[in-house]
This record gives structure tokens, C-alpha cells and sequence, in this order.
């Protein structure tokens, strides 16, 4: 049987850190191979808040599979095609948004498991497992076992009820939006404020009395993010494409300019 490894589930087993980056606007599978050798685990692959289609983000899920590094796909919300279909198609994780409670919760773990664990539906051989032919028995219970399912939690409700929703069988990860929590909350940016300390704090304590993993999106800040691992989170975003490439591209037209002052 081949079995398809999960770079950032391996991680998540082995208690170590899973770091992803966000793909937003890099629409070339190529993206994979150079995240993978750039040190990262898993790809936050975004069609939520961007135009990516579901070609592109197949495309770069087969890719990243290939390159060893977890392709993980937020999709735009809870109809039950928009994970099935890049799940199909090659995505090893799908990403929740605005999970507020454990019903629903429920409901998208039932859309991304193949039974007895959910109801999802068998179709033909798969890109994680290179297409080959196998017994569909075989083939539900080695996806099942590799998929990576992420909630969102993103307002105040979904934190007041994050006990329930770790309870959820089939849930890997709670993952913090911060920055839709901080808008919630009434304190848009402020990060590091002690509502959103507090609120860390509880999603922590859950997934360590369910076996989940706690995850920080939002939180670029090296000082603030250092400080938020040390309390116990274990799946980070990190940032996106776009604002790797604009960090540094704006570091080198600074650098660059600074050399004619230092040369006149």
C-alpha cells in the first residue's frame, strides 16, 4: 500500500513546530519546490480572500505533495463541494473559516472523511496516491489517516466556545484567526492585547485537554509570535507570499539607495 506522507501531520505527531506560508497571489506550481526548500512544512493555499481557482490550487496541491511540503487549502465557506473538490484533486488539509460552534464543526469534518468516520464520497484514484489502483478500503483509511482538518476560529463566540468544538472528533487543529478576533473584539490590530492573550490562552488549554494542536494566524510580529509559541502554539502561519516578497524587495531598493549616499 502506498501510503502519502503528511510532512506537517508528522510534525504535529512528533510534538514540533508545523510552519506554513500563505499562497495568494503566486499562481505557478513552482511555489511548492522553493517553500519546500525555503524550510516550511505546509502551504495555506487561499481561495478565500483572492481569485485562485480550483485548477491553480490543484495544481500547486500535486506539486507540493511531489515536493514534500503539506498542501492545505482555506476554502471560501462550508458548501460541502469547495473541500471535497480539492481534496479530490490533490489537497491533503482543508482550512475552515468562521467555525463558530461544534455542530458545524461536525458537519465539515463529516465533508472531508471517507466513511465510517464521515460521509465523504469515494471517487477514482487519487493524486496522493499517484493514482494508483488500490481496494477502496485501503484508500479511505490511508486518507483519512493523512488528512489534516483546520478550524477557524475568528470572534469572540467561537472562542467562548472552543471546548466543544476541540471535543470534535476528526478536528486536527484549532487555528486562531487574530486579526478577524482583534475586529471582533473591537481592537482591530492590537495583537498583543489581553483579550487576545486570554483568548490564546483558552484555545491552548483546550486542545491540550482534547489532543489538538493549537494554531496562530495573523501574528507577524518575531517578538509577539516567540512569545505565542512559548505559550503552546504549534501551527504557524507565518505570512504570505506577497508579503515575503514585499519585505524584501523593499529591503533591497533601501539598501540599494542607501549605497549612493555612502558613496558620495
Amino acid at each position: 500500500m502506498i501510503s502519502p506522507i503528511n510532512a506537517a501531520k508528522q510534525k504535529l505527531k512528533n510534538d514540533g513546530l508545523a510552519i506554513g506560508m500563505g499562497v495568494r497571489n503566486f499562481r505557478g506550481p513552482e511555489i511548492s519546490s522553493i517553500m519546500k526548500s525555503a524550510g516550511y512544512d505546509w502551504l495555506f493555499i487561499d481561495m478565500e480572500h483572492n481569485s485562485m481557482d480550483i485548477d491553480i490550487a490543484s495544481q500547486i496541491s500535486v506539486a507540493a505533495q511531489d515536493a514534500g511540503i503539506t498542501p492545505i487549502v482555506r476554502v471560501p465557506d462550508f458548501a460541502h463541494h469547495h473541500a471535497t473538490r480539492v481534496l479530490d484533486c490533490g489537497a491533503m488539509g482543508i482550512v475552515f473559516p468562521h467555525v463558530e460552534n461544534a455542530d458545524i464543526a461536525k458537519k465539515l469534518v463529516s465533508f472531508c472523511l471517507f466513511p465510517p468516520k464521515g460521509h465523504r464520497s469515494m471517487t477514482g484514484s487519487l493524486p496522493q496516491l499517484n493514482f494508483k489502483s488500490m481496494p477502496i478500503s485501503e484508500v479511505a483509511t490511508t486518507i483519512n489517516d493523512n488528512m489534516l482538518i483546520v478550524v477557524m476560529l475568528e470572534s469572540p463566540e467561537a472562542i467562548e466556545n472552543v471546548d466543544e468544538i476541540a471535543a470534535v472528533s476528526g478536528v486536527d487543529v484549532i487555528l486562531i484567526g487574530t486579526n478577524d478576533l482583534c475586529m471582533e473584539m473591537g481592537i482591530p490590530g492590537e495583537y498583543s492585547n489581553p483579550k487576545i492573550k486570554e483568548a490564546y490562552t483558552k484555545v491552548i488549554k483546550a486542545c491540550e485537554k482534547y489532543n489538538k494542536t493549537p494554531g496562530m494566524g495573523g501574528v507577524y510580529d518575531e517578538k509577539l509570535m516567540s512569545e505565542y509559541i512559548g505559550m503552546g502554539m504549534k501551527f504557524i502561519l507565518s505570512g504570505s507570499d506577497l508579503s515575503f516578497m514585499m519585505n524584501s524587495a523593499k529591503q533591497r531598493s533601501q539598501n540599494l539607495r542607501s549605497f549612493l549616499k555612502i558613496n558620495n
